[in-house]
């Protein structure tokens, strides 16, 4: 005859009632009936082979043992709630650290609104933002100090893993009432006797504008260089100048520093990407942090008007 095993329906049954001190109550709290309270009762003090309760009329108290089985049955409940807090504090990433880059412009904007979404889902997610040059940002992703980064790349980009979230076109930026503002859009040629804000020599964006112009047998008339897609807007906004940025960054200061946004030609392609280092595996908080940021990306795009909305 195969030996009955103690099971966890056995251990419920036995802990509702010295709880509630009944089996009908203890029956309404596990929702079953008190016939099978009981047959599980009478299985369990089978199974330990001594009698677990002293029963007086409908109330029940628990037996010398009962009152020892029962200090052991809590402690491995104790045990058990620490592995379901164990379990919450992994599923909610609890003092996880995630590290994330990006330009100035990118980390200080997209980045952050990225984040704040993020961290009202999961608070608990040591969230750290640096920002910092190209270049720079390319290091910390390539060298793994940090575990992603969010660029605007404008040519095939090395030595990191590239998960594209969105192609557009960079667009010229030109100060309110600027003469160029009365044409639909613009071309090399239309800039050649206006003053030129640069971004400085050595840059993705900076040798792409380069080949545009080159190409086109314009010289540009620079009067001032950086490197910040939001610098370039306001000294664009203060009359300095005309330009050519990404879209994100025309869009996102055209208010502020009062522009105009016209479209370009030739195309100079932006690509607003995630960025990874390379030949390491994705933990699941990265992964997580990536949705959000493909969300957040593909709804201010669809603000825009460049892009339609798009499930993720």
């Amino acid at each position: 005859m195969v030996q009955r095993r103690m099971g966890l329906q056995h251990i419920e049954a036995f802990r509702a009632v010295v709880q509630t001190g009944s089996m009908t109550e203890a029956a309404r709290r596990l929702n079953t009936s008190q016939p099978q309270i009981s047959r599980l009762i009478a299985q369990l003090e089978q199974i330990t082979k001594f009698a677990l309760f002293d029963r007086t009329g409908s109330r029940v108290f628990p037996t010398n043992e009962g009152t020892r089985f029962f200090q052991e049955v809590e402690k491995a409940f104790t045990g058990l709630s620490s592995l379901e807090a164990a379990a919450h504090g992994i599923r909610s990433f609890r003092a996880d650290r995630l590290r994330v880059t990006a330009m100035p412009r990118l980390a200080g904007g997209l980045l952050t609104r990225i984040t704040a979404r993020f961290m009202v889902d999961y608070p608990e997610v040591m969230v750290s933002i640096r920002s910092g040059t190209a270049n720079t940002v390319h290091e910390w992703i390539s060298s793994g100090l940090c575990d992603m980064g969010l660029a605007m790349l404008y040519q095939e980009t090395y030595g990191v893993e590239v998960e594209p979230l969105h192609t557009g076109q960079c667009v010229a930026v030109l100060p309110k009432g600027h003469p160029l503002a009365a044409r639909d859009s613009l071309t090399p040629e239309d800039f050649a006797d206006h003053a030129f804000i640069a971004s400085p020599g050595g840059g993705q964006l900076a040798e792409r504008i380069d080949q545009v112009f080159t190409a086109a047998g314009v010289r540009r008339r620079i009067v001032a260089e950086t490197d910040l897609g939001a610098s370039v807007c306001t000294l664009v906004g203060a009359g300095l100048g005309v330009s050519l940025v990404n879209p994100l960054a025309a869009h996102e200061e055209r208010a502020a520093a009062g522009l105009e946004i016209r479209p370009f030609t030739p195309d100079i392609p932006t690509t607003v990407a995630l960025i990874f280092p390379p030949y390491v595996a994705r933990t699941r908080l990265v992964s997580e942090f990536s949705a959000y940021a493909r969300r957040q990306v593909q709804a201010e795009l669809a603000a825009m008007g460049n892009v339609p909305p798009v499930p993720l």
